[in-house]
């Protein structure tokens, strides 16, 4: 079973996106306005790349304690950390949960996705995509940016890249001496026919 957690990083305490993304994903339905107070855990199956996936999503509210925050890093296999682009300080506060995933899960490298929404509000942008791609990369996350209100394929997209993120990482890691060997003969067969072609 892949476990992925999505967090609220809004400050803008009328309008949560996470609960409006995890909604988005399972219902197709987009409602505006929840009552975020407590964690939620949502679950549903989906099928990516023809594998079928067991899905709990933990739906964490901005002012989660952060006892509550590191039990669940340590409970989830991959991460989706949210920020609007129309408030900066949700933005800001990306660096310091990364940190956070990292340090519990003592990892450099965690399955993680850096999803900047409200991109149709472009009037009242305050981080551009490229703040927001340049942030992905120096944290080793993956990126999107989309609109929950207005594109269910785009919040599907962003957890399904999350998926296989989480279940690359989880597959195990070929033999280390039949992978060598593996490469030893394909080397070989490269020389030799690279030999019989000379002139």
């Amino acid at each position: 079973m892949c476990y992925v957690s999505v967090w609220a990083l809004c400050s803008d305490h009328v309008c949560f996106v996470s609960p409006a993304l995890c909604v988005r994903f399972i219902t197709k339905r987009f409602i505006g306005e929840y009552d975020h107070k407590k964690e939620v855990t949502y679950r549903c199956s989906r099928t990516v790349d023809q594998e079928t996936v067991d899905l709990e999503i933990l739906d964490l509210p901005f002012k989660s304690s952060e006892a509550s925050i590191e039990s669940s890093i340590r409970w989830a296999d991959g991460f989706l950390l949210l920020y609007s682009i129309t408030q900066r300080s949700s933005f800001l506060e990306i660096p310091r949960l990364k940190t956070l995933i990292d340090q519990t899960k003592q990892s450099l490298v965690f399955p993680t996705v850096l999803v900047a929404n409200k991109a149709d509000l472009e009037v009242g942008r305050k981080v551009t995509t490229e703040e927001g791609q340049k942030l992905a990369k120096d944290l080793g996350c993956g990126f999107r940016e989309l609109s929950v209100a207005e594109a269910v394929l785009s919040v599907e997209a962003a957890i399904f890249q999350l998926i296989r993120l989480t279940l690359d990482q989880q597959r195990p890691l070929p033999d280390r001496r039949s992978y060598m060997l593996t490469v030893r003969h394909a080397l070989t067969r490269k020389l030799t026919r690279s030999k019989t072609m000379q002139w």
